[in-house]
């Protein structure tokens, strides 16, 4: 539809301000009205920026108009009720469209943006149970810009990890995940896919069948062994149960991983190292960060969190080549005896993997990342959970 005639004298200023910009109330002067069907935006930081823009040029505007009939408004004050007004305008959208999904299962009530982070309790199994006594054995959470949905009934679990486990396989990995996962290259981040297939294959049919684990048995004993000792050799004296529980998992599990490769003093520094970037690793993991469920914010990474973990992360590849490098040297010049080097890809993961590496499938190979990836993650969750 053409626009209509308007006289306007070329002069005013004003109302070069308003056809510069292009504000909606010009569409209103300047044609007809035409009612138009009002979609449902998805909420997401570029409609934000582009609600902040809006406002922020109509509050810019209204300074020139201020400023051609000598009225004198500070910019920090003009700037403000634009933030102000944009927020605002931001969450009446976002209660909206919460409303519209009527297709997700009933939940909680929460505040506009943050959604039900403020309502969180430290027991989160008390809390979703105490949750279902109200909603239902299937609810919503709105964390954030994230949505997650709580099942908890058995029936229930069943269908998403049983009967539609494909369709639940990928995952929403943390942003500081992100940073140390080798480019998605571990069994955790991998999505579904051949690639994943071959890294289930590796780890449970072949790196942790009992054949394997029983063949590292000497290794743990060893490591039992020595806390033994430690014990018994302190009879009489104070000493720290739970430090010394988790001292003998994590030698058991470094053992596991290179405890064939390693020895004597190098094998005592190489530990206290990777046991320190370990428990700083998983501090930072167990860290809520703010990104996670606002993920615009995840470029500006207000918490430090994924630039702390990316230095952790280059830490553990060094620790790793270390590792990988006095592997392979010991192979090429067959300094161990004939015994021990048949035995060899039963001594370690490390030997293990090095050695399906070398005899993978072409079509999906094991390559070294992979290998890394693998070992962080042995090591990562062996410690977590322990």
């Amino acid at each position: 539809m053409p626009y209509l005639p308007i006289k306007t004298p070329s002069n005013c200023s004003w109302w070069n301000v308003i056809r510069w910009f292009k504000f909606p109330f010009t569409s209103s002067i300047t044609r007809p009205y035409r009612a138009r069907p009002s979609p449902s935006p998805k909420l997401n930081s570029t409609i934000c920026i582009q609600i902040f823009l809006k406002n922020y040029t109509m509050i810019r505007t209204i300074s020139y108009l201020l400023e051609d009939i000598n009225m004198d408004v500070p910019a920090t004050i003009l700037v403000t009720l634009s933030a102000i007004f944009s927020v605002i305008w931001y969450g009446w959208m976002y209660a909206k469209s919460m409303k519209r999904s009527s297709s997700l299962p009933p939940g909680p009530r929460g505040l506009p943006l943050i959604g039900n982070l403020a309502s969180l309790e430290p027991d989160i199994h008390s809390y979703f149970a105490k949750l279902a006594q109200t909603h239902g054995p299937i609810f919503k959470l709105q964390l954030g810009f994230k949505l997650g949905i709580v099942v908890t009934s058995p029936s229930l679990a069943s269908e998403v990890l049983k009967d539609h486990d494909i369709t639940f396989a990928n995952r929403d990995i943390p942003d500081v995940s992100r940073a140390m996962d080798y480019g998605r290259s571990n069994i955790v981040a991998t999505p579904y896919g051949p690639e994943w297939r071959m890294l289930r294959k590796v780890c449970v049919a072949k790196m942790l069948s009992n054949a394997t684990l029983d063949s590292l048995y000497p290794l743990r004993s060893r490591e039992v062994r020595n806390t033994i000792k430690y014990i018994y050799s302190h009879a009489g004296s104070p000493i720290n149960v739970g430090d010394q529980l988790f001292l003998t998992v994590f030698n058991v599990v470094t053992s596991m991983l290179w405890g064939g490769t390693v020895h004597g003093k190098d094998r005592a520094s190489l530990g206290a190292e990777f046991r320190a970037v370990v428990a700083e690793m998983t501090e930072l993991l167990s860290k809520p960060n703010v990104s996670d469920f606002f993920p615009s914010l995840a470029r500006f990474d207000l918490q430090g969190v994924v630039k702390k973990m990316r230095g952790l992360a280059m830490k553990f590849e060094q620790i790793f080549e270390k590792m990988i490098d006095k592997r392979l040297k010991v192979d090429e010049n067959g300094t161990r005896d004939a015994a021990r080097s048949r035995s060899i890809e039963c001594e370690d993961f490390l030997g293990f993997l090095l050695k399906l590496k070398d005899e993978g499938d072409p079509k999906t190979p094991l390559t070294m990342t992979h290998v890394k990836a693998l070992l962080m993650v042995c090591s990562l969750f062996g410690l977590y959970f322990s």
